[in-house]
């Protein structure tokens, strides 16, 4: 789609979006540590940060501006980790999914503790653009890949459909009727909170400027890899994967994917490091976790409502 395609047919994108975000709800990988095409906010020694970002529309011939996928990022008791992306984002059986089926079911406490431990955690990636980052100015005017979990998605679905009537549904993905989203960043009790994030009131990116818009939608980053299925793993290889992380000789009775991922239970989301999270090239290959790139640490595990047993 051009630029002045969909400029033209923005009018409709809000419905489009809401039911789109809807369909995420009733339905039943992600790029290695240093691509520069990803934006990631910084926080100070006490664990706060801030900045303003604008999201942006869907990239030209694709259809929606977020993409949602599932990983799995823990370290097994061998002490070798595993971090690959869920194949329950494609809607087919998992390796990890089925083990933590598996250990959930035996009713154990520690084996449901297990299971939460390797719980999937979810993601969603938009492209932005960066309108101030006062800890890293050399970003800002900007387009980047932005990764966030589910309590901004929610803050984006609360703008597209407000919960009062006299509240007007706002699309923030939008050049000219959306919104900056103020990215408000608190240490609370060791964790990375979101709460105070929220978005200013509508008003177009760069002040409207056609020419300067359609320069920052030629920029933006397809969005596609991330649910494509070549990006994948086969199922074969994660089994394999898995049984060397958790020192595993028998495979694991498999599961309908449907009870892998039935369960919903909000999960405490992991500590985040302290400081500003820069670390060195050796850190990061000793304790991968330190490179995790789920900064809002907002996960949708799947254990609220136990799978059917035999």
């Amino acid at each position: 789609m051009s630029f002045s395609d969909m400029k033209k047919k923005r009018s409709q994108d809000i419905n489009k979006l809401v039911a789109e975000a809807e369909k995420l709800n009733t339905d039943g990988g992600q790029k290695s540590l240093g691509d520069d095409r990803f934006w990631k906010p910084t926080v100070d020694k006490s664990g706060n940060g801030y900045a303003v970002i604008r999201l942006l529309p869907a990239p030209e011939g694709e259809d929606l501006p977020w993409v949602r996928y599932w990983d799995h990022f823990f370290k097994g008791p061998t002490g070798l980790w595993y971090v690959e992306k869920s194949l329950t984002t494609l809607g087919q059986n998992d390796p990890v999914s089925e083990a933590n089926s598996v250990l959930w079911n035996t009713g154990r406490d520690e084996d449901k503790q297990t299971a939460r431990d390797r719980k999937r955690r979810l993601h969603y990636v938009s492209n932005i653009y960066v309108v101030s980052d006062p800890n890293n100015p050399e970003t800002e005017g900007k387009v980047y890949l932005y990764r966030y979990g589910k309590k901004i998605f929610d803050k984006i679905m609360d703008m597209m459909q407000p919960e009062f009537q006299d509240e007007e549904p706002v699309n923030p993905f939008d050049f000219w009727e959306g919104a900056d989203f103020k990215l408000k960043i608190r240490n609370v009790d060791d964790f990375r909170n979101y709460d105070k994030s929220e978005f200013a009131a509508p008003k177009p990116l760069l002040g409207g400027d056609d020419d300067e818009l359609e320069k920052v939608y030629g920029q933006m980053h397809s969005l596609a890899e991330f649910t494509d299925p070549s990006s994948y793993k086969p199922y074969d290889e994660l089994k394999a994967k898995l049984n060397r992380v958790l020192n595993m000789g028998e495979d694991t009775q498999p599961s309908n994917v449907r009870d892998q991922v039935s369960l919903d239970e909000q999960q405490e989301a992991p500590k985040t490091p302290r400081g500003n999270g820069n670390f060195t090239s050796q850190e990061l290959e000793d304790d991968p976790i330190k490179a995790s790139d789920d900064d809002d640490d907002d996960t949708l595990s799947y254990f609220a409502k136990l799978a059917s047993q035999d």
